[in-house]
């Protein structure tokens, strides 16, 4: 249910019509979407119905489950696309074609997907890494990250088209409202109308903001849930003898 108001924040609720007007808006879209819908979908899968399935895809088609499931192809697909996404002409023109938007907010929320299940594990079999290597590829992902955020926060001037040129904006805000509608000129977030608290470059850099440490601090989070398995395993069970549990010669004759 979580995972499922993480999307609807996503992609479903009043943020998406707001985004196209404020960019800080479209990136909480983003971080609901692929900062916490995935992951809290990942956790809630039933483990063995999921165990099933991916033995199975194993077992039949090996060398498409090693090329998917390969931890490199989660994390540079995700930060690639991501990266991708926000450069200005891409995001300008994904913005204006909602095929192409649909499709693009497809393969980051996919890739998004396998980047997760690296970081999570949450099968206890199966091709998974190291709890270290875990931790190390948690750091990777929070550094590939960083050069689009960048961008976006230490830009001198307004990237994108979308939030400052009144013609693609009409265009694109023309997409979420009934057809033959035209969306009212105060929705533009230009410093004078009624959806705008900041100027448009000050916007970005706040989107950039919001962004980078939202995404450092679900990071943190899944560092401190990857300490605790570790630690979880590492725990002698019950019944176990460990080195400390040994009698020694002295114990021996007391």
């Amino acid at each position: 249910m979580l995972g499922l108001a993480a999307l609807y924040f996503g992609w479903g609720s009043p943020l998406y019509v707001a985004g196209h007007s404020i960019i800080t808006l479209h990136m909480t879209q983003m971080v609901f979407a692929y900062f916490a819908a995935v992951p809290l979908f990942i956790l809630a899968l039933p483990k063995p119905l999921v165990q099933s399935v991916m033995d199975t895809w194993q077992r039949k088609a090996e060398w498409t489950y090693r090329i998917i499931m390969n931890p490199i192809i989660g994390l540079i697909t995700f930060n690639a696309l991501f990266s991708f996404y926000h450069i200005p002409v891409v995001f300008d023109e994904v913005m204006q074609a909602p095929v192409l938007h649909s499709l693009y907010q497809g393969a980051l929320f996919a890739s998004a997907w396998l980047m997760w299940w690296h970081m999570l594990s949450p099968l206890p079999s199966g091709y998974k890494l190291p709890d270290l290597r875990r931790i190390v590829y948690i750091f990777a992902n929070g550094i590939l990250i960083t050069p689009a955020c960048a961008m976006i926060i230490f830009a001198g001037s307004p990237l994108y088209e979308t939030y400052t040129n009144p013609a693609v904006w009409s265009e694109v805000m023309a997409y979420c409202l009934p057809p033959g509608t035209s969306p009212p000129t105060s929705m533009m977030n230009d410093g004078t109308g009624t959806m705008s608290f900041l100027d448009a470059h000050s916007d970005q850099q706040l989107a950039g903001v919001v962004m980078k440490i939202s995404q450092e601090l679900v990071y943190v989070t899944t560092i401190g849930y990857v300490f605790k398995q570790w630690l979880a395993k590492e725990q002698p069970k019950e019944g176990e003898w460990t080195i400390s549990d040994i009698p020694t010669d002295a114990d021996r004759l007391k």
